[in-house]
């Protein structure tokens, strides 16, 4: 086989004995973590797919039929289901959904046929639970579960008055006289295809790629809508990766990934394949004739034709929230090659709320929990206007947002969800001790974005708050408890010191300061299954001081065979973490409006 990509290798060598016993870590670690698919599920998926596209080929003559077409038309009449993203590479987990297209002929429209008459007979049907039409979105879309199962539907309209069983996805003469939303619908199956083409080995991108999606998700990057990458995003850098080290075996193409990208010049685009013009005269991704072109920072261009840009969300505060991820992964795979670290260490989650001080808060209601899923679906894939571009416009740059890409919910609320991104000023820019920044008017600008929602209803409302770090809600953490952190140096006989991260449960401690008592505490020791007694020597407003009990065996790893069980203090901040021990930074002050209906108005 000859060279792929559009350069050549960087390197053909084959793997290592090193890189053979990573590899075996990382796929045990992969298991262990619950990351291959499960038979049933896969089962389970076949026949969704299976009666899904039974059901289109039903919506299809019974349209041809209602627009009075003959019966011999009617009965040839047929729609066809695809599948795309990580079900059709192969990289998908448990409880993973499955991204599909409907691909229908000419006389069967998107806005009537497929978004009512569709949309109507799925939500007559008993298997089919919290179906969700965002028809428009960029990417016009139909969300729902089929038997528990989650499916995102798009529709392709061909200009064929006939789809045949047979249909090749990959000939460009499928595009001919279509629209744009069917164009960028059929682009993920074909580009799913490409990339299957174009890596040298098809298992090793899969492993590859099925531990990168999830060191994403444990990073707080993997978000399209939020503004960092999505499925196929990743799929592609993991891609070029293969292409550059073709004989590397799944360990190595991680690392080498982390190697890559935290030192890639950006906008330099990522590419498989050269961009070819085509000869349906459609729009490619071209910076030189595109202006638009030159204002995307991250471009990933996809190799079907027409080329596009896949990463045009990332905004300058997303993109350095990767680099620096991407460069924290690159200096832990060279602990990992002299064994200091582990795949564990590499894919611990990302502590969101203990990296910032300031937060903006984003809650939304709704009268219903249909409402509230619809309302929610509309919010967050407008919320990067809010986040990434108007703030970022609007204070110049210098107020930098990191958008958190999961949403949370009160449950002593009824039908409220809400979102947080944090806030910090842009490193290097010129600033005062304290800073106002007003952004009512971006605020106020988001509102009335928002409230151009087509299907808004009364009782949907969004309120948009400044939260600093010592406010965040309870609800957002695991089990709906803030737990802080303490580090503690244990000294043995041997004079070895061993760096240990307790846990402290605050509703615990805060009991401890209430009634003014010393009784032990038991908190975990990071990164491993033994535990520490902590008690409550004496607290103030900024600091709280502990003692820490040992058990001998936490310390036995790493010649502290030696210890004996010792008392040790340490001084535990309330808010300060590992993370947040840097220089003070200015007081970041913002200035918005605190509630704000659809329409805009404030209370």
């Amino acid at each position: 086989m000859g060279p792929v990509g559009i350069t050549e290798p960087i390197s053909l060598s084959g793997p290592s004995e090193f890189d053979v016993i990573k590899t075996q870590e990382l796929e045990k670690f992969l298991a262990d973590s619950g990351l291959f698919d499960i038979q049933e599920e896969a089962v389970l998926r076949e026949e969704v797919l299976g009666r899904l596209d039974q059901i289109v080929k039903a919506w299809v003559k019974k349209i041809s039929q209602a627009k009075g077409f003959n019966e011999c038309f009617v009965k040839e009449a047929n729609a066809k289901i695809f599948t795309f993203g990580s079900y059709r590479l192969g990289v998908h987990g448990p409880g993973a959904d499955i991204d599909t297209v409907c691909v229908g002929p000419r006389h069967a429209t998107r806005e009537e046929d497929f978004f009512v008459e569709l949309h109507n007979m799925l939500a007559e049907m008993p298997e089919v639970t919290e179906l969700h039409p965002v028809p428009d979105a960029h990417v016009p879309v139909m969300k729902f579960k089929f038997s528990g199962v989650s499916v995102d539907l798009l529709y392709a309209r061909l200009s064929l008055w006939v789809i045949p069983e047979e249909l090749d996805m990959t000939k460009d003469s499928i595009l001919q006289n279509v629209d744009e939303q069917t164009v960028r619908s059929l682009n993920g199956c074909r580009v799913t295809d490409k990339i299957l083409q174009l890596v040298p080995n098809i298992q090793n991108f899969r492993v590859a790629l099925i531990f990168m999606r999830f060191w994403a998700k444990q990073r707080g990057v993997y978000s399209n809508v939020s503004g960092f990458l999505g499925g196929i995003n990743w799929a592609l850098l993991v891609a070029r990766v293969c292409q550059l080290y073709p004989n590397a075996l799944p360990s190595m193409l991680v690392s080498r990934f982390f190697l890559i990208f935290s030192q890639w010049r950006w906008p330099n685009p990522v590419m498989l394949r050269s961009i070819e013009e085509g000869s349906l005269s459609l729009p490619v991704w071209d910076p030189r004739r595109n202006p638009r072109d030159r204002l995307h920072l991250m471009p990933i261009i996809t190799p079907a034709y027409p080329c596009m840009n896949s990463s045009y969300n990332v905004s300058s505060s997303t993109l350095r929230v990767m680099t620096e991820e991407f460069q924290r992964g690159s200096r832990i795979c060279e602990a990992m090659d002299i064994n200091e670290a582990d795949w564990n260490t590499l894919s611990e989650p990302y502590h969101f709320f203990e990296s910032y001080k300031d937060y903006l808060e984003i809650d939304i209601t709704a009268e219903n929990e249909d409402d509230l899923r619809k309302w929610k679906g509309w919010v967050e894939s407008r919320l990067r206007h809010l986040t990434l571009k108007v703030i970022e416009r609007d204070t110049f740059g210098t107020l930098q947002c990191h958008p958190h890409p999961a949403d949370f919910s009160n449950k002593t609320r009824k039908f409220h969800s809400c979102f947080f991104m944090g806030l910090q000023r842009k490193q290097g820019a010129p600033v005062n001790e304290v800073k106002l920044y007003d952004i009512r008017a971006t605020v106020n600008d988001f509102t009335q974005l928002v409230g151009t929602y087509t299907m808004w209803k009364p009782g949907m409302e969004i309120q948009v708050s400044h939260v600093k770090q010592k406010n965040i809600p309870h609800f957002v953490f695991p089990g709906g408890v803030r737990h802080f952190q303490v580090t503690v140096s244990v000294d043995g006989k041997s004079r070895k010191r061993k760096r240990v991260e307790v846990d402290v449960d605050s509703m615990s401690l805060k009991k401890e300061l209430d009634v003014h008592k010393a009784n032990e505490l038991t908190a975990p020791v990071k990164g491993s299954r033994e535990s520490v007694n902590v008690s409550v020597i004496n607290s103030s407003a900024e600091q709280v001081k502990v003692k820490v009990h040992p058990h001998t065996s936490c310390f036995q790893n790493g010649g502290l065979e030696e210890l004996e069980p010792s008392e040790l203090c340490a001084v535990f901040g309330r808010l300060q973490t590992a993370r947040s021990k840097a220089t003070k930074k200015p007081m970041i002050r913002l200035s918005l409006y605190s509630t704000i209906k659809a329409g805009g108005s404030s209370q």
